[in-house]
Order: C-alpha cells, then sequence, then structure tokens
C-alpha cells in the first residue's frame, strides 16, 4: 500500500497559514540539503492530493514558472505529476494533469492508496489537510517548521492528535522538519 505523505510549511506556534490565509511568514531561504529532501519527498510521490481551495492557486504558480527561473525543474515536476482535487462541489478545475475527485473522502484516498504506484503527496490547504487528519488517513507528516512564531492564524490539528516523531532535521535557514507519523 502506498503511503500518504503531508509535506506542510508550519510556525513554530503551531500556525499553518496566518490571519486572512496568508503565509507571508514563510521562509524561502533554502540551502542545497534542505532542496534535496524536498526533492526526494517530491521523487519518491507520483500523485499529488490538493483540497479545492488551494488547487487554482497552486496550479497558476507552478504552471507559470518561467523557463530561466532556478525553480523552473522543480516546477515542470509539480506540473507533470497528476494531481487529485477533492471538492463535495465543482467537478472540474484548470490545470495539467488535474482531476477532480467528488468521492467520500475516505474511500476516495483508500482507493489511491491501494493503486500500485509510488507514494501520494499532499500539501494543502488547512481544511483538506485536517480532514485527511481527523480521518487518520496521512501516513507520514512533514512539518518544515519556520523560525518564527505569528500568534495567531489556522492550524491543522482540531483535536488530541498522538504521534510518533520519526526524525527531526535542522537545516542553514533555521527550519527545522518534524517527521512523524500517527502513534499506533
Amino acid at each position: 500500500m502506498r503511503k500518504l505523505k503531508l509535506q506542510m510549511q508550519s510556525t513554530v506556534d503551531g500556525f499553518v497559514a496566518g490571519s486572512g490565509n496568508l503565509v507571508d511568514w514563510t521562509t524561502f531561504d533554502t540551502d542545497d540539503k534542505l532542496l534535496a529532501f524536498i526533492n526526494h519527498l517530491t521523487d519518491t510521490s507520483d500523485t499529488i492530493l490538493l483540497g479545492r481551495k488551494m488547487t487554482p492557486e497552486f496550479v497558476k504558480y507552478w504552471e507559470s514558472v518561467p523557463q530561466d527561473s532556478p525553480e523552473y525543474a522543480f516546477a515542470q515536476k509539480m506540473v507533470q505529476t497528476p494531481k487529485v482535487a477533492f471538492s463535495k462541489t465543482i467537478k472540474s478545475l484548470e490545470g495539467k494533469h488535474l482531476r477532480v475527485e467528488n468521492g467520500p473522502l475516505v474511500e476516495a484516498v483508500n482507493r489511491l492508496k491501494n493503486q500500485p504506484g509510488k507514494d501520494i503527496m499532499v500539501y494543502g490547504g488547512v481544511e483538506f489537510v485536517s480532514a485527511l487528519i481527523e480521518n487518520r488517513l496521512i501516513d507520514e507528516l512533514n512539518f518544515f517548521v519556520n523560525p518564527i512564531a505569528i500568534g495567531e492564524g489556522r492550524r491543522v490539528f482540531t483535536g488530541h492528535t498522538p504521534l510518533t516523531l520519526l526524525g527531526s532535521v535542522q537545516y542553514r535557514s533555521g527550519i527545522v522538519v518534524n517527521t512523524y507519523k500517527p502513534a499506533d
């Protein structure tokens, strides 16, 4: 069975988005070791899951990265990787290699996890990730903890959620990646 892995930015005080869903607190000062880890997560996955609200912005950003950008090679991975946007209300969204899933969340994700292939990556949004966590569908949670506290915002955890720490790595930028799995 394929794993569903989360990659999400976070503040030290546990917020994944500020007021108004802003992520202006995110650190973009990456080093080779952090980029290698991000590429490893991407390269070991062959499907991306997204919440409906985040999908248009995600698709627009990665599909518009110019060829002369240092992000171009990574952007092409994001564009070429099959993406599944989950929605209860919308039947289709614009984007390359993108389809919309309208079925029940638990059944649809488990069906994807049972298909052959590499692991599955989820990037967001907040409500979508919260629903995945609440239904114990995420097998590995990678929180990129940025060296900042913002005091208020949005969190993905809505209740008591025991986790087991698999590893913690600090990077030059001050980002610490904490990797967890749901506790047994």
